[in-house]
């Protein structure tokens, strides 16, 4: 092999040439007649899709087959070898480019003016260039310019096309299978600007303790979100999450027996998951943009604060009620984060430019309306609408010491025109959103009269993260919220507070340990419940456990004392095994 090489550049500059000829392009179509630079797919950008798809390799192929004409990559046909900046008249193969121009005019060059000589060449990338000199040699005989091709030229491209025919064959056939390829992907190709992205949730749960126990069973529940992840520009994100399951929260019960009306001890994947039958519903339709330094969030439904809003509490938090976080719906959020919910706008504005004490901190202020929708008054004759209905006006100061410590004060002002519950995220008809809470906290009206009333509250919360190290993070919250009721009696004030230790990557990178201890919202002194005072104390223990990127094993124990805010109650333990699916 190595002497048909050197007898071959010693009889003619054309074959010369051709041992230096290669191209990305060549290769991707040898038929061509234009041959290029030495150069096996030289910068192409790829685009990056789903690592987990298994057709990885072959969409790899695609975007390097269908990015080779591009204009950063693609060769214009010269006149002259003086047009390549990286080629001089001492250069060794100088004559010999030369007179490919000249002679056969099969080279090109690239649109920043170099040739890139200086690569070592491939049996493939050779055969390659051979093949697309074969085609002009080929179409200058057809075209009766025999005479600038010699019988001599003529067989030494002979033998070198016997010699490397082999590779020109398998060349033909790779190209021909990534053509039959692309074809196929672009005909079933799902969208080129919308990815999805889903979870599954698989859950066994059991509640012990006094009548609680005896009024509930041991459960099996799911719930699974479709979130359709759109982006026109690459730097917005249009969200429509289909969402549908069958978790219901268990239902607390005091020692004779009757239901407790609270929420205590809701876990994340209870809330959201529609009407408890596996019907599907979208629970989310919002889009977010960056205008100028701004971060722009629009909510058509489903709209949360905790969507744009710092909650500054990591390892607990997990996208709104995830199945990777917390299993309580409390430990998950601060509850100030659930009054009001639906459409609306907010916007996210950063302070400093980084690096000093401002670097991350943010204004952020939110608007969301529960009926956006409605344009009437509804058969209740209440208000409704975008500005007249039931809304929640939230302002957030963001502020951020380094990647250590992050602080948020934060304030709600609400409004809810038919009575129902505070810590509902904006709904007065789906009770799976009752998130949080208890009855005394959560009940706009007078429970002593049976009535509902319009209210107003004005909430004000903290919340803060503490990194001491990557192996530990301290965080909580506390909140204040004073309701106004319209009716008599109907005024009332609640607290809520909370903290949380997580240990991640305990045991293994990926886990999280997390334990977490607080008050859920509560509320004294209101009428119709009866005297119950005590201050109903949240305790959560809690092992994540990652099988694989896309699988996690969480076990899990919520300890509640006090339900209903009576200390005569037997406390309720719910212990879990949730196993979470994301793809």
């Amino acid at each position: 092999m190595s002497s048909i090489l050197w007898k071959s550049l010693v009889v003619s500059p054309a074959v010369l040439g051709a041992t230096l000829l290669v191209s990305a392009t060549a290769i991707a179509a040898p038929n061509k007649t234009t041959v290029v630079s030495p150069v096996a797919q030289p910068g192409v950008t790829e685009v990056v899709q789903q690592p987990e798809i298994l057709a990885q390799t072959t969409i790899d192929q695609v975007n390097r087959y269908s990015n080779e004409g591009n204009q950063n990559n693609s060769q214009s046909q010269v006149t002259s070898v003086s047009q390549f900046s990286d080629v001089q008249p001492t250069d060794w193969a100088f004559q010999a480019l030369q007179s490919l121009v000249e002679r056969y005019g099969c080279i090109a060059g690239y649109p920043n003016a170099t040739y890139r000589g200086n690569r070592a060449l491939t049996r493939y990338e050779f055969a390659a260039g051979l093949n697309a000199c074969l085609d002009r040699v080929n179409e200058l005989i057809a075209t009766a310019t025999a005479d600038l091709v010699t019988k001599q030229d003529l067989a030494t491209l002979q033998r070198l096309q016997e010699e490397f025919a082999a590779e020109l064959a398998t060349l033909r056939g790779r190209v021909d299978s990534l053509e039959a390829r692309t074809a196929e992907l672009e005909a079933n190709q799902f969208s080129t600007t919308t990815k999805l992205v889903g979870e599954a949730v698989f859950a066994v749960s059991d509640v012990f303790g006094g009548k609680t126990s005896d009024n509930n069973n041991t459960v099996f529940q799911d719930r699974v979100r479709l979130d359709l992840q759109t982006s026109f520009t690459g730097r917005d994100v249009l969200h429509t999450r289909l969402a549908a399951g069958n978790a219901q929260a268990f239902s607390l019960r005091d020692n004779a027996g009757n239901p407790v009306g609270t929420s205590e001890g809701t876990q994340t994947f209870q809330v959201g998951a529609g009407d408890g039958n596996n019907s599907v519903k979208i629970d989310r339709l919002t889009y977010e943009v960056p205008i100028g330094p701004a971060q722009v969030y629009l909510a058509a439904s489903g709209g949360r604060h905790s969507h744009y809003a710092s909650v500054n509490n990591p390892y607990f938090f997990d996208q709104t009620d995830g199945g990777n976080g917390a299993l309580s719906t409390f430990a998950s959020e601060s509850p100030i984060y659930r009054i009001g919910g639906g459409a609306g706008i907010a916007l996210n504005l950063p302070l400093g430019k980084g690096g000093g004490i401002l670097g991350n901190s943010s204004i952020t202020a939110g608007y969301l309306a529960s009926q956006a929708n409605d344009p009437g008054t509804g058969i209740t004759g209440l208000s409704s609408g975008l500005a007249n209905g039931n809304y929640a006006a939230l302002g957030q100061l963001n502020f951020s010491v380094g990647d250590r410590v992050a602080l948020a004060a934060t304030y709600v002002h609400g409004y809810n025109g038919g009575g129902g519950s505070l810590f509902n995220s904006g709904s007065t008809s789906n009770p799976e959103l009752l998130a949080v809470g208890t009855g005394q906290a959560n009940f706009l009206g007078n429970r002593a009269t049976n009535t509902l009333s319009s209210s107003s509250s004005n909430s004000y919360g903290v919340e803060a993260a503490f990194r001491p190290s990557d192996k530990l993070s301290i965080s909580g919250f506390v909140s204040y919220h004073d309701v106004m009721g319209s009716g008599l009696g109907d005024d009332y004030k609640a607290w809520s507070y909370g903290l949380g230790v997580a240990l991640p990557d305990f045991g293994k990178k990926g886990n999280v340990l997390g334990l977490f201890a607080g008050a859920e919202p509560y509320s004294f002194n209101r009428p119709g419940f009866g005297g119950n005072n005590d201050v109903p104390y949240h305790f959560e223990g809690f092992y994540k456990y990652r099988v694989s990127d896309n699988v996690a094993i969480t076990p899990g124990v919520i300890w509640l004392t006090s339900p209903g805010q009576n200390s005569g109650t037997d406390d309720a333990i719910i212990g879990t095994l949730r196993t979470t699916f994301t793809f």
